[in-house]
């Protein structure tokens, strides 16, 4: 095996790969109440859903520790690319540098990059997918940490999310000055910013939000033909396949793309949140 490419499990992995030697997941744990589970192919979304809408606690999540992703780098690959959450809003990417430096303790140098998505959920997707086409391209390792550090820095993130809760008491809105009250129907619309999260608007009620993310999008993106969209929901496909549709009537994208979330986006993001990348 030539290359393995190591997400964590925030990363929404396509079904088709998440059996494919080149990729491992590393899994993060969620928690809600005294209930704990690994972020892996036994989460369950809707009794996750239904066990956060029935606990009194906010849900919480705990990175990776340093030493499985040294066992997820122990292997015939020559190079390695690694992508985590965004280094701001998780521990994800430490645990996975400390890793490295320990696996190269133990066994030397390797071309090992770890990579800060910068974003989250379907942000690590493009990246991770990315690092494949390019690997298989016959690129070169440095030339594809090139590429990949290239395509991160104008890679858009976007969200809008019926609840903020669990990013405010979990602490990942330290930058957001002030929100409006979600009691009043008023749905802020969300972005990445160098991997913090920033408030980039609002409007009254869930579709005026979406349409107005979607707005934004287009303002940011002058090049859509050569941009795959990537959206992912939290228990809303109808509400992802409307924001598909309105950007297919603004836009002509190279692709435009739906997954479900995984363990760590449905925490955070909660039942009926939007994101976008691309």
């Amino acid at each position: 095996m030539s290359y393995k490419i190591v997400v964590d499990s925030c990363c929404e992995l396509p079904e088709k790969y998440k059996n494919d030697e080149r990729f491992q997941i590393v899994p993060l744990e969620l928690e809600v109440g005294d209930y704990r589970i690994l972020d892996d192919e036994n989460f369950d979304q809707k009794d996750f859903i239904r066990r956060i809408a029935e606990s009194p606690k906010c849900p919480k999540t705990a990175c990776p520790s340093p030493q499985k992703y040294m066992d997820a780098y122990e292997s015939d690959a020559n190079h390695v690319y690694v992508v985590t959450l965004s280094g701001k809003l998780s521990g994800s990417h430490n645990s996975a540098v400390v890793g490295k430096d320990m696996y190269e303790e133990e066994h030397g140098r390797k071309p090992i990059y770890v990579c800060d998505s910068e974003s989250a959920s379907i942000g690590e997707t493009q990246l991770a997918l990315l690092a494949m086409t390019l690997e298989e391209k016959g690129l070169t390792f440095a030339q594809v940490v090139t590429k990949l550090e290239e395509f991160r820095d104008r890679m858009h993130t976007y969200f809008v999310l019926d609840n903020l809760e669990t990013l405010r008491k979990n602490g990942r809105l330290t930058g957001v000055k002030a929100l409006v009250a979600s009691t009043l129907s008023i749905k802020p619309i969300m972005a990445g910013k160098k991997g913090a999260i920033v408030q980039i608007g609002q409007a009254v009620g869930i579709k005026k939000a979406l349409a107005r993310m979607v707005d934004n999008i287009i303002a940011d993106i002058p090049d859509p033909e050569e941009r795959t969209v990537m959206i992912s929901h939290v228990n809303c496909f109808e509400r992802a396949q409307m924001v598909k549709d309105m950007l297919l009537k603004k836009a002509k994208f190279a692709a435009i793309e739906i997954f479900d979330t995984a363990g760590v986006s449905t925490v955070y993001a909660n039942d009926g949140g939007i994101i976008v990348t691309v």
